[in-house]
């Protein structure tokens, strides 16, 4: 499965296969657990839907109260280049909803349009036997086949 960044006007502009986003994402996360991919699928998701390219937008971040870190964040900052440094990636200190896994606002910096993602908590324990039992591989495929991953409200 290729992922395909869509740009405005319907342009694509770059291709990654699921190997080429694991080795990302294990650089920028030191490791690949479910929780990246499904920041990568957030992100990817966000880009298309907000038809915006890398770099575009502004993330907005809140942890859950048992999510085990805020991992997602790092995977959404691979798929959208959205960076702590460039300060349009932040993860912020205010938890996310009760029965939340996370919460995550998405904002195109040319627009303003915004879209926001949500996790339900009750995703931990299969996060948890993904990881247990699948290879990288493995979690980043069953992460992007999993029906009904997040809810997302905006544009």
């Amino acid at each position: 499965m290729l992922s395909v960044f869509v740009l405005p006007g319907g342009a694509r502009a770059q291709t990654t296969t699921p190997q080429e986003w694991i080795e990302i994402g294990t650089r920028a996360h030191g490791g690949f657990g479910a929780l990246i991919p499904i920041g990568i699928r957030i992100g990817l998701d966000a880009l298309q839907r907000l038809k915006t390219s890398p770099r575009g937008v502004i993330v907005r971040y809140r942890s859950g109260e048992t999510a085990p870190c805020p991992c997602v964040a790092d995977g959404i900052m691979v798929a959208t280049q959205a960076s702590p440094g460039q300060g349009t990636l932040k993860v912020l200190d205010e938890k996310a909803g009760q029965g939340l896994l996370l919460d995550v606002e998405i904002e195109d910096r040319k627009t303003g349009a915004t879209l926001r993602y949500r996790v339900a908590s009750r995703w931990l324990p299969q996060v948890v036997t993904w990881n247990k039992t699948l290879d990288p591989l493995g979690r980043y495929q069953a992460v992007m086949a999993a029906d009904a991953l997040f809810e997302v409200a905006g544009p």
